[in-house]
């Protein structure tokens, strides 16, 4: 699992123990049973709840060996919202990088995530190692599922990152943390960066800054690059994940003409030649 995985299914068995206050291998059935129905109540999102239930399978499961039959039984997972990726329009983008981060450090770090399609944990890690200038490509180590890959590198990035350096000369990570040397930029920093350049930006929020991978996805299919293509881009394992960016924009939507009106113009203007 990545480190985000278990520091989230780590936390997931503290705070169990701490509505208890007592070890979770002494909680019966029934107090599990009301602690996911207490989670329920509280109004979370059925994904965060899902993240809960799997931690909680993971942990009774491998750690004390309960039956695999009991915990479906009293651990039920909940259905996700079907929820479409919300993604800025190209000019909403170039506004949230010039206006909304005047820093370079800030910009040059957006940039990156934006124009490599980068999740967040990938930005913060990535190292001057994993620039390849010859192939114009960025290698993305260990993603999501402890998986590589290669994605893009433009030329206005490459030249950003190049100023970046020369005025910052980071030395192993591309975006060092400030607070702990020799350690990458922490995932906090990078979302304080994107909400700041939103407000700045006087942009309305579209999610936190995954928006701007949702972005560089959809602006792919609409420039017509193979969903196959994007797929390996973005490091998907299903190309069903890759589809959900098949979408229309509304901006997008507002440009296309209903057959109908197209048939009504052509009538107008042939009476006109009559």
């Amino acid at each position: 699992m990545s480190p985000r995985t278990q520091e989230s299914y780590i936390g997931a068995v503290y705070y169990l123990a701490k509505h208890y206050h007592k070890s979770p291998d002494l909680l019966s059935d029934e107090e599990l049973k009301d602690y996911l129905f207490h989670m329920a109540n509280r109004g979370l999102a059925p994904s965060t709840l899902n993240q809960n239930v799997s931690a909680l399978r993971c942990f009774y499961k491998l750690t004390l060996h309960r039956s695999v039959d009991f915990l479906r039984e009293i651990l039920p997972r909940n259905r996700k919202a079907v929820r479409r990726p919300q993604a800025y329009s190209q000019e909403e983008v170039e506004q949230l990088i010039t206006i909304g981060a005047p820093q370079l450090k800030a910009r040059v770090f957006l940039m990156t995530v934006y124009g490599a399609g980068l999740r967040l944990e990938e930005a913060c890690r990535l190292k001057f190692e994993h620039i390849h200038r010859k192939r114009m490509q960025i290698r993305v180590e260990q993603g999501k599922g402890r998986k590589d890959r290669y994605t893009l590198l433009s030329p206005v990035l490459l030249a950003e990152l190049e100023n970046y350096w020369r005025m910052y000369r980071p030395v192993t990570w591309v975006f060092p943390s400030i607070k702990y040397p020799g350690k990458p930029m922490d995932y906090h920093t990078g979302q304080r960066i994107y909400y700041r350049a939103v407000k700045r930006a006087r942009l309305t929020r579209r999610g936190g800054i995954h928006s701007l991978r949702h972005s560089f996805a959809t602006h792919l299919i609409e420039a017509g690059v193979e969903i196959t293509v994007l797929q390996r881009l973005l490091g998907h394992t299903s190309l069903m994940t890759t589809s959900t960016y098949l979408h229309v924009r509304q901006e997008r939507l507002a440009q296309i003409k209903s057959p109908l009106q197209l048939l009504a113009l052509r009538r107008l203007s042939a009476k006109a030649k009559a």
